[in-house]
């Protein structure tokens, strides 16, 4: 996982309330094994209209999303992450998330911004013209018109998306703790270690 730092660019100016998981990636993506390729089935339907934002050439690799109140609703499906990610996108800013969402977002490096809805009506302006800057550090997001605003995030989620942490690279972390546990297990308790035939 990238660790997200700060982000800078364009944002898809979506403003859509409750867009769901199957409005992120409809469910014939899901038959593939693998993640890559997924960006280009990313929000098929709306893709559909030509006049979309997200095939909009001005808005080309935006790693932004501005969106309505409820992103990610609707099952729970971690391709909708896999397909925002596969398209580019490292963050999405809302009213509100999905639980789920959220979380599946946060454990494949997506970081969720909450702000209240004046706010995200402020960020579609901006976003129509001019880039959007994220500081995860210092919690910000601010514009070129000197505008800014805080977000909370839960302080775990930030120490790993800012060190591009996972669930797999924290566990690894612990690789001598579990060893040490493994060695003192197999003495104090030698029922449990593996029969090897």
């Amino acid at each position: 996982m990238e660790p997200i730092k700060t982000i800078e660019g364009r944002a898809y100016p979506l403003g859509v309330k409750n867009v769901d998981t199957d409005m992120i990636i409809a469910a014939k993506w899901l038959k593939g094994t693998t993640r890559s390729g997924l960006g280009k089935g990313a929000f098929e339907a709306l893709r559909k209209d030509p006049d979309n934002v997200f095939d909009n050439p001005d808005y080309t690799g935006s790693p932004i999303v501005i969106a309505g109140d409820n992103f990610g609703c609707g099952s729970s499906r971690e391709h909708a992450a896999w397909a925002l990610i596969d398209m580019g996108v490292k963050v999405v800013i809302a009213p509100s998330f999905s639980d789920i969402f959220s979380s599946n977002a946060f454990k494949n490096g997506i970081l969720t911004v909450a702000l209240p809805q004046e706010v995200i009506d402020r960020l579609m302006k901006v976003a129509e013209t001019d880039p959007v800057y994220i500081d995860l550090e210092a919690q910000s997001v601010t514009t070129p018109f000197q505008d800014r605003f805080s977000f909370e995030i839960d302080p775990f989620r930030k120490s790993c998306l800012l060190g591009g942490v996972d669930e797999i690279g924290l566990t690894l972390e612990s690789t001598a703790n579990i060893d040490d546990f493994e060695k003192k297990r197999a003495i104090n308790q030698p029922w449990f270690a593996p029969v090897l035939a």
